[in-house]
């Protein structure tokens, strides 16, 4: 059974739909779907529990340990991670199952974005390949309940990077999934500060965390560069 953890933060606008096309999709392979919120301030929580989703507050706001307050209640042996922003395949549900199945512990998609812009379709050509560039969030991510209890889950020190951080540790452990498939992803990040931006930040962040700089000094540089 799939439990999927939705970390959150003001996502009104996306999180009924996201849950209720969970729901109709996952079926009878979810055995719940966990929103944790770090503190929204419009109906994030109200609409995600209006649609059938358990809403909980995280006691801290990051979406590591936002991610980890879920994961510790969850009851599924599989936890999907997914960001309120993107929307997977029809077929998650049984693609995650079955990767689980064949003995892969941890797995992600693709990308594609809601966008026609070229840059953009290059951006997720790429992530069709096993680069560390495509180990973040967007992609979504699947680890079995005993892979994540291993690795101790996501590092709370880190308020950026979390998902390069546990994928890594993750493929030192198991073997790693990449669907063929693609999950839909919002461009809203690239509308608001171009892509060029976007790639410097996201440039910048990969190159610092390399570096092995402070989790909070790599966080302000991506926000000032995406001027956040």
């Amino acid at each position: 059974m799939i439990s999927v953890i939705i970390p959150t933060y003001n996502e009104e606008t996306f999180i009924g739909w996201l849950v209720h096309y969970l729901q109709t999709y996952g079926g009878d392979y979810i055995a719940e779907i966990i929103v944790s919120d770090g503190g929204s301030r419009d109906e994030t929580i109200l609409l995600a529990e209006k649609a059938g989703a358990i809403a909980i507050t995280s006691p801290l706001k990051s979406r590591a340990a936002q991610m980890n307050f879920a994961a510790s209640k969850a009851t599924g042996n599989i936890l999907y991670f997914i960001h309120a922003d993107c929307i997977p395949p029809v077929t998650f549900a049984t693609d995650i199952i079955y990767a689980v199945k064949a003995g892969y512990g941890v797995g992600r998609y693709r990308t594609k974005f809601i966008s026609n812009a070229f840059l953009l379709k290059v951006n997720a050509f790429f992530t069709r390949f096993d680069l560390f560039i495509c180990y973040g969030g967007d992609q979504t991510l699947f680890l079995t309940s005993k892979l994540f209890t291993q690795l101790k889950g996501f590092d709370v020190s880190k308020v950026i990077m979390e998902d390069y951080d546990i994928t890594s540790r993750a493929k030192e452990q198991s073997p790693y999934k990449i669907f063929s498939k693609a999950v839909l992803v919002s461009a809203r990040k690239y509308k608001l500060g171009g892509w060029l931006q976007v790639q410097l930040a996201n440039f910048t962040a990969v190159r610092s965390y390399k570096k092995g700089l402070p989790s909070e000094q790599i966080a302000s540089t991506y926000r000032k560069t995406l001027h956040l």
